[in-house]
């Protein structure tokens, strides 16, 4: 998957979580793009690094541990923009769970293309 749908999956995300999920408020609105660059860069440079060194926890958890390192990467951006607030951790779950489908759904779609 190339840059360019690893930004557009965390702008829609984090879109789209503003809009269905209660305890998730992004003010101002511009805010969800940059945000979303910046969750684009984290899941194209730091990710495949991240998933590297934790490998062999990565085998132990059967996979689960993927999931959590997308979790503290959204949990990191929301951290890096203080106009970003999720409440607790239900909305960051739901969060995580919107941008993965969306990647997901972005990376099926590039292969089905090619």
């Amino acid at each position: 998957m190339n840059l360019l749908s690893h930004i557009v999956a965390g702008i829609v995300g984090f879109f789209l979580a503003e809009w269905l999920i209660e305890g998730v408020t992004i003010d101002p609105s511009q805010i969800i793009i940059y945000a979303g660059v910046v969750l684009g860069i984290l899941n194209f440079f730091v990710r495949p690094v991240l998933r590297l060194l934790t490998f062999p926890f990565h085998i132990i958890t059967l996979g689960l541990s993927s999931f959590l390192l997308n979790i503290i990467i959204i949990w990191f951006v929301q951290a890096i923009f203080l106009e970003i607030r999720i409440d607790v951790f239900l909305p960051l779950l739901y969060t995580t769970i919107i941008i993965w489908l969306l990647e997901f759904a972005l990376q099926s779609f590039a292969e089905n293309k090619t």
